[in-house]
């Protein structure tokens, strides 16, 4: 099956060119943000405990986020996957444009936009996450759209039907890797964490949602790893380990141990406080 001629840049204003990729990123934060205020204002979701954060608070962190993703996307990129540049070609770094973001570094750096504003704000950090990570998939699907869209990071090759050849790999057809990652770290995991926040509630279970995140997110990745083309220039790993599999193992983990600590009792939030009366309401004898 031939690549669809898709052009990268949606249109031209002038000089600047918009691009798919760039509109992912927006559309995913801002959908991202949207949902965010969604669950902070949807109480029953949050069984009688104080949500996390209210609507100015998440406005406010979407910039903190905004930030750690588009910094620790390109220095993740940079450091884990092409670490010549930083002495070869270091003006490259900055082009965002050309593609080249990581999704672990991007995590990293959300994080440290999240711990960041928990500790200006005076916010549980773990329970901020788990207002954050139901909110990640938006981002994670239309990013993966967006590589599909260039041309980039596709699987590797394949007799199925499905096949595509992409301009850039060679005439042999391959996987669409960037599709079963929209699906699977888009979608799926979109639905697993609508499950934890809106049927099994577990937004009061500090860590709970984090920890889903992190597991479902790196056995996806682990499990796509196997047909999608690794990166070029790494170095051979043991066990036909990949770059994203050895970065996204230490997640699975993380997230087992969440999920294990959110069932302990002290880890479900305390209850709301109760609304002062207003003055004069009171029941006169």
């Amino acid at each position: 099956m031939p690549f669809p001629e898709f052009d990268p840049v949606l249109i031209h204003i002038g000089p600047l060119a918009i691009r798919w990729y760039a509109l992912a990123y927006v559309g995913g934060i801002l959908l991202g943000w949207r949902w965010a205020v969604h669950l902070a204002r949807k109480t029953s979701l949050w069984r009688g405990t104080q949500p996390t954060a209210g609507d100015s608070q998440i406005d406010d962190l979407i910039l903190y986020v905004t930030l750690g993703i588009i910094l620790g996307g390109r220095l993740g990129y940079i450091l884990f996957y092409k670490p010549e540049l930083i002495w070869t070609d270091p003006l490259e770094i900055l082009k965002t444009w050309n593609g080249g973001m990581s999704f672990h570094g991007g995590m990293i750096g959300v994080m440290v936009a999240v711990s960041t504003f928990a500790g200006i704000h005076k916010l549980n950090v773990l329970r901020l996450g788990d207002l954050v990570a139901p909110c990640v998939p938006f981002g994670l699907f239309f990013g993966r759209i967006a590589n599909f869209i260039n041309g980039e990071l596709w699987g590797r090759p394949t007799t199925l039907p499905w096949g595509i050849i992409f301009p850039r790999a060679g005439f042999e057809p391959r996987h669409p890797s960037q599709l079963y990652e929209a699906a699977l770290e888009g979608l799926i995991l979109f639905l697993i964490l609508l499950w934890g926040t809106h049927k099994a509630k577990l937004l009061p279970r500090q860590g709970a949602l984090t920890g889903l995140f992190l597991l479902f997110y790196g056995l996806s990745r682990v499990l796509l790893e196997n047909v999608r083309e690794p990166d070029r220039d790494m170095p051979d790993f043991p066990l036909g380990l990949t770059m994203g599999m050895m970065l996204s193992v230490p997640m699975v983990l993380a997230g087992i141990a969440l999920i294990l600590s959110s069932r302990r009792p002290a880890a479900l939030a305390p209850p709301a406080s109760p609304e002062p009366a207003e003055a004069g309401s009171g029941i006169k004898g």
